[in-house]
């Protein structure tokens, strides 16, 4: 399994998102952990992804899950059997070169750019993981279009969120 972590799997983990089920919670947990056990994680080459995760946890002195992914994406960073770093080139408009060209991502959240150009840049076109953020919903099609996937780990959770930003009630999902 080659991923890429939204840095919102990390903080789920480590119980920093209000609002999330224990599912959830357990669910980036237990994810997280398989990667460490057995999976390969691909960051950018300035380690743009991992100076976010650094700033968002506490890898150094924190007990919880996601604290424990970011030391140990620290140790292995360097291992190409654990991470690949793939180079990204900026762009004016799109942030990055690899960020697809499409009106459909137009309103793509800038800071969140990195992980889909990270993607797009490796070989593989490796899945992001995504945990919380329902903006990812609507533009997961188009993703797919450019040939990445998005991983919904928390599935009822993320819709329950798009359906209260967007104003919707109903049945849960």
């Amino acid at each position: 399994m080659t991923v890429v972590v939204d840095t919102n799997v990390i903080l789920t983990a480590n119980r920093q998102h209000a609002g999330v089920s224990e599912t959830c919670i357990v669910s980036c947990a237990q994810w997280l952990q398989a990667i460490m056990t057995g999976g390969r994680v691909v960051i950018d080459d300035e380690y743009r992804i991992l100076k976010e995760y650094q700033n968002r946890t506490t890898p150094h002195v924190g007990k919880r899950a996601g604290d424990a992914f970011v030391k140990w994406l620290l140790r292995n960073n360097a291992n190409s059997a654990r991470c690949d770093r793939v180079k990204l080139l900026e762009h004016q408009e799109r942030g990055f070169e690899s960020f697809p060209e499409d009106d459909r991502l137009e309103t793509f959240d800038p800071a969140d750019r990195k992980f889909v150009a990270v993607a797009c840049a490796h070989a593989d076109h490796p899945p992001v993981a995504q945990a919380t953020d329902s903006k990812w919903i609507d533009w997961a099609p188009a993703l797919r279009h450019h040939g990445v996937n998005v991983e919904f780990l928390c599935a009822k959770d993320i819709h329950r969120f798009d359906d209260k930003k967007k104003g919707r009630k109903g049945k849960p999902r």
